[in-house]
């Protein structure tokens, strides 16, 4: 009789532990379906048609233009290319001729348009004259964009380049492109070989642009998954308000870093997620509170619990009071500092209460399962925030630093938008063609050097380079 109460016990701890299996397996499938881009890093587009939660709040100014905003209404040039005159030949209210008589003044209106674009063709001729004193031939020497009996010029190169690899025009549609705008149709091959031949000129400024994001007191860094000869492989992105630098690479984590060269030599504060390999590098280290926001919203939508709108209320409490003081040129005093974090750790105290560590294991016969239990996303979270206090509060106590790693969000969202165009890199050139002059065009518009005139610097021998970052 015993026995059998044993073994009927036994079967139901094994009951319970299986269905605890199964709710924690359906509260995982539930947490992943409720994900958007407003609680998680899923992206826009995979949003279902529905309400969801901003992080942003109201504002109170009205829709429009703000007071102050600086308009772009065409203006009238003083200057015009034409000038036509429409003159009055007779008087519409008695009809004499006003042939003879001088205007007093004219109303004026301005067209702006484009003329019609036709492209330029420069014949290069070199004499070759005969020395009638020894009978030598000489022959004089063609310019360096004279290289071949025909080819474009460096303007027409640019605009396939900024067309191809900045706008994102697939090949196709770029030669219709041309044909449509200038009568002419270069060939798939055309443009690729301005794409490379942009790569090639742009090893140097691609190599300063690294050595001062090395340099820089602040960087961001985050990756993304991109598609290579249709395997997923990923794109690094280490940026500055003023510099940017892309990589393609087979690995997400520290293979990828060392091969990209920055982060080991790096000194300064690197801003990114928490993923974790970032932390192997050693440098000071800034979290993204961007994504805390996000997770917290999370946590609070489908755990219910208080701590995690106390955090998400105080974060924005400090960048609020931070974004203040960097525009009035100063900085929070030493017990704003000190009540901010005693705020912070009296949040992390609730946490704990709200997510205690879970019960021992009941004493059976069963056989256990080796490794840790898993915890819930809430008290993953809270660890995170435990573990990392300096690196969350980062931007509170440097102004170098900023709240998110927005920039760098910013930096690599265009390679997703290439992905949408175009699908996937045919080649590993390919992806690295893009990844040099999209930092190079990216590093140039930082600096309020027009893109095209950036590109046509490079194929001109004179690219812009970067002297020092912008922090």
């Amino acid at each position: 009789m015993i026995r059998l109460y044993e073994d009927q016990h036994a079967i139901l701890i094994g009951q319970g532990e299986r269905i605890a299996e199964l709710e924690e397996r359906l509260n995982s499938v539930e947490r992943q379906q409720n994900k958007n881009s407003s609680n998680s890093s899923k992206p826009p587009s995979t949003d279902q048609v529905r309400k969801r939660r901003s992080l942003r709040e109201k504002s109170d100014r009205p829709v429009g233009g703000q007071i102050g905003h600086e308009g772009h209404t065409l203006k009238r040039v003083s200057d015009p290319d034409h000038i036509v005159v429409h003159q009055v030949h007779e008087c519409s209210g008695c009809g004499k001729s006003l042939e003879d008589i001088q205007p007093v003044n004219s109303e004026r209106r301005q067209v702006f348009d484009i003329p019609p674009m036709k492209i330029e063709v420069t014949e290069h001729q070199a004499e070759r004259k005969i020395c009638p004193r020894c009978g030598c031939l000489n022959k004089a020497s063609f310019p360096e964009e004279a290289g071949q009996a025909t080819q474009y010029g460096s303007r027409l190169k640019s605009i396939a380049v900024y067309m191809s690899l900045y706008q994102l025009i697939p090949y196709d549609r770029l030669s219709e492109i041309f044909l449509e705008l200038f009568k002419h149709k270069p060939s798939q091959a055309t443009l690729v070989e301005a794409n490379l031949a942009c790569y090639e000129m742009l090893e140097k400024a691609e190599e300063a642009i690294k050595n001062e994001l090395i340099n820089s007191a602040v960087v961001g860094f985050d990756e993304t998954g991109i598609r290579i000869n249709g395997l997923r492989e990923w794109l690094h992105v280490a940026c500055t308000g003023s510099l940017t630098y892309y990589m393609a690479h087979h690995n997400r984590g520290s293979k990828a870093n060392v091969a990209m060269g920055i982060l080991p030599l790096f000194l300064g504060i690197a801003v990114h997620d928490r993923w974790p390999t970032y932390h192997t590098f050693d440098c000071l280290h800034a979290l993204c509170n961007a994504h805390h926001l996000r997770d917290l919203l999370e946590i609070d939508e489908q755990d219910n619990q208080m701590w995690p709108i106390k955090m998400k209320d105080l974060l924005i409490e400090i960048k609020k009071l931070t974004d203040e003081r960097r525009a009035a040129d100063s900085w929070l005093e030493p017990d704003e500092f000190e009540q901010f974090e005693k705020k912070y750790d009296l949040i992390i105290q609730m946490g704990l209460l709200e997510n205690p560590p879970p019960d021992p294991p009941p004493n059976t016969d069963l056989p256990k399962k080796r490794g840790r239990k898993k915890q819930s996303a809430a008290k993953n979270l809270l660890d995170a925030f435990v573990d990392y206090r300096e690196e969350v509060l980062m931007f509170m106590h440097n102004p170098a630093v900023p709240f998110d790693n927005n920039q760098s969000e910013r930096d690599i969202r265009m390679a997703k938008l290439k992905q949408k165009i175009s699908g996937t890199f045919r080649s590993w050139l390919g992806a690295q063609v893009f990844c040099r002059v999209r930092g190079y065009i990216s590093t140039a518009k930082k600096n309020s050097v027009s893109a095209l005139d950036a590109i046509q610097a490079a194929f001109e021998g004179r690219p812009y380079m970067p002297t020092s970052p912008t922090l």
